[in-house]
């Protein structure tokens, strides 16, 4: 049975918010005055880490029992309808990143911190007594005071009306979700600008920063709400849109209405020395984030169960509207294709995935299903799939449409198929629910058969063990012949197939543009009328030959050894795109080799060969010649024939470094990382390990300390690693908000490996103290078994992790988790010898 939603008990219509925060002693005095209908004459309100000193009705002290475990005060009103309730409470300002929390950074070496929050998805509970659940939406009004001194900045959803006594008084909200509350004070610069409609846009950062780097991403936001403005044919509600970099956040950025946070590294940038890679995801964050003003904030969804409809409409849009402000950086195949393809098609694979809607209650749970592979990626392409059977014009009638009619209230996924379904005579949730509702997407696999007909069946895909239990999707098909639109049966006879192939006068592929959530196994007649015309394919359609023959092979429906031979034919492309699957495919193959033996020498002779014509083609520095491809591929390159041991290449590199010794900072940030990493890994002069760790607390831009990072955790020198494992839990070094990717890199070191893993196990208790209260938590489990691929280590893992499956938030990314191992680890027993051979047999 579902818990019992708050909501159920009270509406809440508006709150009077006093919140007085002392820096200096870490704590929060407050009055949470609310005005709504109370439903039962018990009414429940969220509260977490809070002490209550009293709860008062219409003037009047009224029984009130607090519940820790339930997150809830329970206040006794004695009486139904229109009420008002004070309630006065204490509660830490804490610095684990969720609800009001500090963010520490330094200037000119002295320790300054900003206060910022993070409500979502269940915090602001710990900020104010409130009916912490989406549907529950009210107006605001804040009062916020402060331990201020001369100079520092305060900001929040709405704009300040004035300030009495050292209290901030802002501008009451709109109608609007708890969780979407902000604000946040401490020394401030910033950049202000104005869309054309009037709405003030703005930039804010530590003053650590450049002024510089506010500006690339003023002049994104600005123009992402002019155009969603048009695009909605809705306008934007509120009178600011304040973008806030903060120097410790958890996740990558948060859609507030009115006060966007972002983590430093996802919108500041050096526009003097930013590579086309880091430009594109700093604008892709913020038009998630500006998305989300309407879509999640405007209309929510009313419970998270459809949290999908906020996230996967976010990341469609991102694509949407950076490739309509910038064509030319192709962000649909530079970005989209090489990044959220390719984690949803993994990500879904595995028995026991999510399904987008998913059905949650416990507040740990909801923060679990933040699964950045489905819920953002997969159900993009859901969105995606959606967009392409409607076209823009439709798609933004019915969005037109759901915000006329939702618009300060909250909606579930059929509201937004019956909004869309307005704009079309398609039944678009009745192909939506097949996707939506259930985990996993199909393989297509396409074959002629003896009679000379051309079939396709739709089956679940599943990498490792699978348990089919027939369902079957509403498949859009994409084909560049004559076929169905919908494929809707588990099998399709598609008539003779010499007449379907000389009517196209082409080879015959399904999922043309590879817009639709699943892969393709075509039949040897199929796949080598396919390669025969692989040079008048475009790059998207290369690419997607290699992104499913990758799934294929991990889920054993072809041999990885039928993969290797084909890599060549793909190694000389001019397109990054293709570049970048060839490298994925390669990464692929690493698992079957260990390190420093004789199959490992092969693959590295392998890669090298791979990747020669092009690193001497393109070399390490940029050329005034160079195409946006080749700026994108040259990195990719250099990775590849660094780890293929390339003399040549590694002796450049150091070069790069001896130059710029006095200012690392300044190496072109395209190959900056592989710079550092080469210097580390082949030439690690005594001392250089600390130097960069000490580069790394003094550096600003969070770029360059990224670079730092990588380079760091390459070193080979065991006292080194320990080194770096002593720092784990010195905040002063490394910032819980980065801890993840120090943990993986040096996981992913195989000199490093047993360091971070007895860390990850002795450490546990820690950890869950530091990050366990928010959604980045259960993404070390990912990682660990992201790296994880031998017998033993699967044994330590299960050891090590089942224990802990029953724990509310753990129990999916566990049992997926161990999965994900066996089937690799089952994969290599039954393929590593036959790769192996395909390796020497290519060289």
């Amino acid at each position: 049975m579902a818990a019992k939603h708050f909501y159920e008990t009270f509406h809440p219509e508006h709150y009077d918010l006093f919140i007085d925060i002392n820096r200096e002693q870490k704590s929060i005095n407050g009055t949470s005055t609310i005005t709504g209908e109370a439903i039962e004459d018990t009414i429940l309100i969220n509260q977490k880490y809070m002490k209550i000193a009293s709860v008062t009705s219409e003037g009047k002290e009224v029984p009130f029992t607090v519940n820790d475990e339930k997150e809830a005060i329970a206040i006794e009103l004695g009486q139904t309808g229109k009420v008002t309730v004070e309630i006065k409470y204490s509660a830490p300002l804490t610095d684990s990143m969720m609800g009001i929390y500090p963010s520490y950074y330094q200037v000119d070496g002295v320790q300054k911190q900003i206060i910022g929050t993070q409500f979502e998805t269940t915090a602001a509970r710990q900020a104010f007594p409130c009916v912490d659940e989406p549907e529950a939406k009210a107006t605001f009004s804040l009062a916020l005071k402060y331990d201020e001194h001369e100079g520092e900045t305060t900001i929040a959803n709405m704009p300040e009306v004035k300030v009495e006594d050292g209290v901030h008084y802002f501008e009451q909200t709109v109608r609007m979700s708890s969780y979407l509350i902000a604000f946040a004070f401490g020394e401030l610069q910033s950049k202000i600008t104005e869309t054309k409609d009037g709405v003030k846009v703005g930039v804010f950062a530590t003053k650590a920063h450049q002024a510089k780097e506010l500006d690339f991403a003023l002049d994104i936001a600005k123009r992402a709400i002019e155009f969603y403005e048009e695009f909605y044919q809705t306008k934007y509600p509120l009178p600011h849109s304040w973008q806030l970099a903060l120097p410790d956040f958890s996740a990558g950025a948060m859609e507030n209405w009115g006060l966007v946070t972002y983590r430093e590294v996802a919108i500041l940038l050096d526009p003097d020395n930013a590579t086309p890679y880091q430009k594109a995801y700093v604008a892709t964050v913020i038009t998630h984030e500006l998305a989300h003003q309407w879509f999640g904030d405007l209309v929510t969804m009313k419970w998270w169960d459809d949290l999908w409809l906020n996230e996967s409409f976010a990341n469609m849009m991102e694509y949407v509207s950076v490739d309509a402000l910038e064509p030319s950086w192709h962000v649909w195949d530079n970005l989209y294709q090489i990044s959220e393809v390719p984690a949803a098609l993994k990500r879904d694979a595995t028995d026991g995935v999510q399904s987008v809607h998913v059905n949650v209650e416990h507040p740990a749970d909801i923060d679990s299903i933040f699964d950045s592979a489905i819920v953002y990626a997969k159900g993009s392409r859901m969105l995606v799939m959606v967009r392409a059977l409607l076209g823009d014009d439709a798609l933004r009638k019915g969005l037109k449409y759901y915000f006329e009619q939702h618009q300060y209230g909250n909606a579930t996924g059929d509201d937004l198929w019956n909004a869309l379904s307005t704009a079309t005579d398609l039944d678009i949730g009745k192909i939506m629910h097949t996707w939506l509702d259930q985990p996993g997407y199909p393989v297509v696999s396409a074959k002629v058969n003896s009679a000379g007909h051309l079939i396709l069946s739709q089956k679940q895909f599943f990498v490792g063990e699978g348990k089919e239990v027939g369902r079957k999707w509403a498949i859009p098909l994409n084909a560049n012949f004559e076929a169905p639109q919908i494929m809707s049966e588990r099998e399709l006879d598609l008539g003779d197939y010499q007449e379907l192939r000389s009517a196209a006068g082409h080879a015959l592929r399904v999922n043309v543009g590879n817009s639709s959530h699943f892969i393709v196994n075509y039949d040897e007649t199929l796949m080598n009328d396919i390669m025969a015309e692989f040079n008048q394919l475009k790059p998207v359609d290369q690419l997607q030959l290699l992104q499913d023959l990758v799934p294929l092979a991990e889920g054993k429906q072809i041999s990885y050894a039928e993969i290797v031979p084909l890599l060549p034919k793909f190694a000389d492309s001019k397109s990054y795109i293709v570049i970048s699957a060839l490298l994925s495919s390669i990464l692929s193959l690493f698992k079957f080799v260990t390190p420093d033996s004789a199959q490992e020498k092969d693959l590295k002779a392998f890669v090298n060969k791979l990747a020669q014509k092009q690193v001497e083609r393109l070399g390490w520095q940029a050329k005034d010649s160079d195409t946006d491809d080749n700026k994108r591929i040259r990195p990719l390159e250099i990775a590849l024939a660094l780890y293929a041991g390339n003399s040549a290449v590694i002796k450049d590199g150091h070069q790069i470094f001896v130059e710029h010794d006095q200012n690392l900072n300044e190496i072109d940030a395209s190959v900056r990382p592989y710079v550092l990493m080469n210097e580390v890994r082949n030439y690690n002069e005594p001392g250089l390990v600390d130097r960069l760790l000490k580069e790394y607390q003094a550096a600003i831009d969070p770029n360059y300390k990224d670079d730092l990072t990588d380079a760091i955790t390459n070193t080979k020198n065991p006292a080194e690693i320990k080194k770096l494992i002593e720092n784990f839990e010195n905040a002063a070094v490394v910032k819980p908000q980065d801890l993840r990717s120090w943990f993986a890199n040096v996981l992913a070191n195989p000199k490093g490996e047993q360091f971070a893993w007895d860390w990850l196990r002795d450490q546990w208790s820690w950890l869950e103290k530091t990050v366990g209260g928010d959604m980045e938590f259960t993404t070390y489990i990912t990682v660990t078994s992201n790296i994880f691929h031998t017998e033993k280590r699967l044994q330590e893992f299960k050891e090590f992790f089942e224990p802990k499956v029953d724990q509310p938030g753990l129990g999916r990314e566990i049992r997926m988790d161990t999965k994900n191992i066996e089937s690799k680890v089952d994969l290599i027993n039954a393929e590593k010898d036959a790769v192996n051979q395909a390796v020497k047999e290519t060289l």
